[in-house]
């Protein structure tokens, strides 16, 4: 299946089992692991963006679709648009990881990897997992090889996170050669150039289906571009089909199973979102740390003074646990799919289902890495001060770009929600043994204090581990089974889920690397930081689910097991900031 493969000792853990199982650093996949083909490949990527793509900035954002689109067929030239398509249809068949790789190097100019990234996601995978042999065989190649563009059509005006109750209808016409499609799709990324449309609809307005439209066939017709708040030289057109009469041949995948292409693709989506988010996290940081040394104010650079260094530890911290949390899903998901024979029968099926296995981690990549880029991005344009408010300077549209991505692959909400109510789908299945924790660390905390094994941030990891359980123990006893409609609870819960993935990963990859300094002090600075989060979270959560005597003994014990000693993050930020502004760039 793959060219490069993560370290033999990566482990394919149980999706979601990071919450109640103890894991080691020898068994996770980090960036330091890359293989030299994939750092080649990162390398080939990053000199082009440099030297092809930034200069041509103003023309793409200007939508200069022709420029976007001769750029689009240079990428393919350079084999970066053929990483997910097999090798049967003129692709590379590589891993994920080296997928993420690509995504994370060619995120320096937003509108450009939207485009990019929209066409070998959304654009091209469905075909690759869906498509029947003569499908592929049709179009793969070309998709490969950036002759063809590609595009997903799901969104509706009244459907985005209800994809499900779409609206565009699908009959078939008298003579069953064709489906008849009406109805209209809405914010498409590539529509205004792309060459081929998976465009969802239902079948007799009953079964969710997906089809291939080519552009130019009858009845379908891309409406004018969007004007966006951001990512302003990405194309995004509303789609009318009016009468659209599509080959029968041309269905995606089974009548009335279109579902399954719209979630699963997702999954994908959203991990290689989170690579994105770090790339462009990397990319504004270095911007404003080279802005910091070179302004002055009061006699010396701004880099000089303590709080625009708290904002460079903030960012590189948020980098380095985006980094760590992102790389070890998808190297999760490597291991998982190692022995697939992708041109086996059922094979796409078996890939859909053990990425599936990682649903929780591909959300919470997305959901974090997204806020942990409007976070980099917010320092980066105040440490601009005025100048970040001026377009000539590159704070402001990194700032702009980057408020997309908490709507894109689902919206920040519904991937909230998917997190826990993943979880306790998958606990109620008995597929994550994650009850009999919650009812472990109930009796625990009943009992009295229990003694602490842990040291510095592995303490600090294992109170937000029980102050998690805690809290979603104390919601499913409130709730039980109408927990799910309790929203706000679901996404203070996926809240401290998520921080406790991403301190396990900062925590796991600066062991892993040893005697690093730089990549230690990260993981303290964030952990003590992560558990300040987790236990507001927490307290949010039992104060909406208990009252009286029982509120008051639930928030004792979320107190006690938030107790610690603070950390120096003063100090520890200062190492930090003067790491990277000594580097001029996040570094570790």
């Amino acid at each position: 299946m793959a060219t490069s493969t993560p370290q033999p000792t990566v482990k394919a853990a149980g999706g979601g089992s990071f919450l109640i199982e103890e894991s080691r650093a020898e068994d996770i996949f980090t960036r330091e692991d890359f293989t030299d083909e994939q750092r080649q490949i990162a390398k080939t990527t990053t000199d082009f963006v440099v030297n092809e793509v930034l200069p041509a900035a103003a023309e793409i954002e200007a939508k200069n679709f022709a420029i976007t689109r001769a750029l689009l067929r240079k990428t393919g030239e350079l084999g970066l648009m053929a990483v997910d398509v097999p090798e049967t249809y003129g692709g590379l068949g590589m891993d994920k990881v080296t997928s993420a790789v690509v995504a994370e190097s060619i995120s320096q100019l937003a509108s450009f990897s939207v485009a990019f990234s929209a066409h070998t996601g959304i654009g091209t995978l469905p075909i690759v997992w869906y498509g029947t042999p003569a499908q592929k065989e049709k179009y793969l190649p070309r998709l490969a090889t950036g002759e063809w563009i590609g595009a997903y059509a799901l969104s509706e005006s009244s459907s985005g996170s209800d994809a499900l109750n779409c609206r565009t209808r699908a009959v078939l016409s008298p003579d069953g050669k064709h489906y008849i499609l009406n109805g209209e799709k809405m914010w498409i990324t590539n529509s205004g150039f792309a060459d081929l449309f998976t465009v969802f609809a239902k079948i007799d307005g009953e079964k969710f289906s997906a089809f291939l439209i080519e552009r130019g066939t009858p009845g379908f017709s891309p409406g004018p571009e969007e004007h966006k708040l951001g990512i302003r030289g990405s194309s995004t057109c509303p789609l009318v089909l009016a009468d659209c009469r599509v080959p029968v041949e041309n269905l995606l995948g089974e009548a009335g199973k279109g579902h399954y292409i719209a979630f699963n693709i997702l999954n994908i989506g959203r991990f290689k979102l989170g690579a994105a988010c770090v790339g462009g996290a990397r990319n504004s940081l270095q911007q404003g740390i080279q802005y910091a040394k070179e302004r002055k104010a009061f006699g010396k650079s701004i880099c000089e003074f303590g709080l625009i260094q708290e904002k460079l530890a903030e960012c590189a911290a948020g980098i380095f646990a985006g980094e760590s949390l992102t790389y070890r899903t998808i190297g999760m998901i490597d291991a998982a799919l190692t022995g697939i024979d992708s041109s086996a029968g059922g094979a796409s099926r078996e890939i859909q289902k053990r990425i599936e296995e990682y649903a929780v981690e591909c959300s919470i990549a997305k959901v974090w890495c997204s806020e942990m880029l409007d976070m980099v991005v917010d320092h980066v344009v105040q440490i601009y001060g005025g100048y970040g408010y001026v377009e000539e300077y590159p704070a402001e549209r990194a700032y702009r770009d980057s408020r997309i991505n908490r709507i894109f692959e689902g919206t920040n909400e519904i991937n909230r929600l998917i997190i826990t109510g993943w979880l306790m789908k998958r606990a109620m299945a008995g597929q994550l043994p994650l009850l009999p924790a919650i009812e472990h660390i109930m009796d625990e905390v009943l009992s009295g204090p229990a003694a602490d094994q842990h040291a510095g941030p592995r303490k600090l990891l294992a109170a937000t581990k029980k102050l998690s359980l805690f809290a979603a123990g104390a919601a499913s006893q409130k709730y039980m089974q109408a927990l799910a409609e309790q929203q706000e609870i679901m996404a203070a819960l996926a809240d401290c889920i998520s921080e406790v993935y991403a301190m396990e990963s900062a925590i796991l990859r600066a062991e892993k690397l040893g005697t690093n300094r730089q990549a230690s002090a990260i993981a303290e600075y964030y952990a003590a930081r992560s558990i300040e989060k987790v236990e507001l979270a927490a307290r949010k959560v039992i104060a909406a689910v208990a009252e009286g005597d029982m509120l008051r003994t639930q928030m004792a014990i979320v107190r006690r097991l938030a107790k610690h000693e603070p950390a120096n993050t003063i100090a520890l930020g200062r190492e930090i900031a003067t790491h990277v502004i000594a580097a001029g760039r996040y570094a570790l």
